[in-house]
């Protein structure tokens, strides 16, 4: 995920402009960009792993989306000014650098199932990429993918970036539902559902993993920046795995540093 088109005067790519915003009482947002570019989501991912590894005083929370970073704040311990500039002021040293995504420090591989009744869009969405199913289910079993947000419901995934071929728009009407595990693709990026859904997305595959349990230990087990490999299996084995008590379906988590 690096940047490609340049301004004519510096180094940092067009369209990224990091700005400071309010959020609530105790909150500051800084948003590199107003749509989902991946040099935006680069910096992103570094802005909050640079903000991880030397967390400003007073900082009780880091919450990534797609193109900003969210801190929340104890008032009582700093300013939301003086947040305002560090954020301010690291964003401008990030975008100056080369916008690789930052390596992953947790690697999740995750069987699935594509195609037939697990993934009736399937066929649909190899016609609009170029390819055939078999050749689909390739590429997204082998592309780089990471979490790049978590949110819309507890613990669910946003995953990307598929290849650029994959910048397929959403529905013009929604599918009214989806089952639990439901894997869905748009825009370059892939939706693991945790529960039936309504979606606008077309649906690829389906897992056993469930991304959001409130009894387990760890209820979200997925974090913004995990990198994600999708293995595939038969239908039967999804079947078989969705019995599996702690609901991750037989995924299997490798932790790299």
């Amino acid at each position: 995920m690096t940047g490609s088109l340049m301004t004519s005067e510096s180094n940092i790519p067009i369209g990224l402009e990091p700005r400071t915003h309010w959020a609530g009482i105790d909150g500051v947002l800084l948003r590199f960009a107003l749509t989902a570019k991946p040099e935006a989501m680069a910096a992103t991912q570094l802005l909050a792993a640079d903000l991880e590894a030397k967390t400003p005083a007073g900082v009780v929370e880091i919450a990534p989306g797609l193109v900003s970073v969210l801190l929340r704040f104890d008032p009582g311990k700093t300013r939301r000014e003086v947040l305002a500039t560090e954020m301010s002021a690291r964003a401008q040293h990030i975008i100056q650098g080369q916008l690789d995504t930052p390596p992953p420090a947790r690697r999740w591989t995750i069987p699935a199932a594509f195609g037939d009744a697990d993934g009736p869009q399937l066929a649909e969405v190899a016609q609009a990429v170029g390819c055939s199913p078999d050749a689909a289910i390739r590429q997204i079993c082998e592309a780089d993918l990471r979490v790049l947000v978590i949110g819309f419901a507890p613990g669910q995934p946003y995953i990307g970036l598929l290849p650029e071929a994959w910048d397929l728009p959403r529905q013009s009407e929604l599918t009214p539902t989806v089952p639990a595990g439901a894997i869905v693709v748009a825009v370059r990026q892939l939706v693991m559902f945790g529960a039936s859904s309504a979606t606008g997305w077309r649906q690829v595959g389906r897992s056993a993993f469930r991304s959001f349990r409130p009894e387990r230990d760890t209820p979200m087990p997925l974090r913004a920046g995990d990198a994600i490999r999708f293995a595939p299996v038969p239908a039967s084995e999804i079947e078989a795995l969705e019995q599996a008590a702690d609901g991750l379906g037989g995924a299997r988590l490798k932790v790299l540093r």
